[in-house]
């Protein structure tokens, strides 16, 4: 196959937790990424996370913002990308993950448990002691004033993902979107709203903290863009029944 399935099940859908038994050999045990469902990724597959990847490795996307993390499943994809684009010498120079040639993956994220919660707090976990992310702790508003315009950063690659109120992803969007580099884009995650009409929960959701009205913020606020965006949404539910899907993508850029 044209991508490494053992791979991708050992580091982007799964954490690694070590354990050691008492006579001192060590195991491996695999766990879902949380929210992994949502983006209709499974063991060994990606979900829409496939488009994240080919987009900002075809864009040569440096700087990668994600905002809201969940279980860091789009931003461990961002970081793989540069790390990809590295490897085949598209990106050259320092390959470091946080600051780089090959540019940095920020995640933005207040840990408030509002939406949903996070599991990498701890330094020492999985993701960022494998994907190496920058953390800013705050809100998305504190965090673009106080960081990302102070620092004078431009984004490549831009995931809105945090508040999913109408109110919190128009915030968000208008706000990022002043910072987005010449040939940025944009994509906005829970934009289906025929998935949470139809939400079924199954055997690979193993965390169920959205409730039916999730998508109705992101799906409204996509409706109101205006024709100075180019807008694509990717939408797989229901083509084939009882398979994991999407709860909807959005990508938008500059038209």
């Amino acid at each position: 196959m044209l991508f490494n399935l053992d791979y991708i099940r050992r580091y982007i859908t799964n954490n690694q937790h070590k354990t050691v038994d008492e006579k001192g050999t060590e195991h491996i045990e695999y766990k879902p990424v949380p929210y992994r469902w949502a983006h209709g990724a499974t063991e060994s597959s990606m979900g829409d996370g496939i488009l994240i990847y080919s987009i900002i490795h075809f864009m040569r996307a440096k700087v990668c913002v994600c905002l809201g993390s969940g279980g860091g499943f789009i931003p461990r994809i961002m970081t793989q990308a540069r790390q990809d684009l590295h490897t085949t010498g598209i990106l050259t120079g320092n390959d470091g993950m946080s600051w780089g040639d090959i540019g940095t993956t920020f995640v933005v994220d207040a840990a408030n448990e509002v939406g949903g919660k996070v599991n990498w707090l701890e330094k020492d976990s999985f993701f960022r002691e494998k994907f190496c992310p920058r953390i800013i702790n705050d809100t998305t508003e504190n965090a673009y004033y106080n960081f990302f315009v102070k620092e004078d950063i431009k984004i490549d690659y831009l995931h809105i993902d945090a508040g999913h109120s109408y109110e919190d992803v128009k915030k968000d969007f208008e706000l990022y979107s002043k910072i987005l580099s010449p040939n940025g884009i944009i994509s906005l995650h829970d934009t289906d709203i025929r998935y949470a009409e139809k939400y079924i929960v199954t055997k690979d959701i193993t965390d169920q903290n959205h409730h039916d009205k999730f998508a109705e913020g992101p799906s409204k606020f996509i409706q109101e863009i205006g024709n100075q965006w180019q807008r694509f949404d990717f939408f797989n539910e229901g083509i084939i029944k009882d398979k994991p899907s999407s709860t909807g993508l959005t990508l938008l850029r500059h038209a």
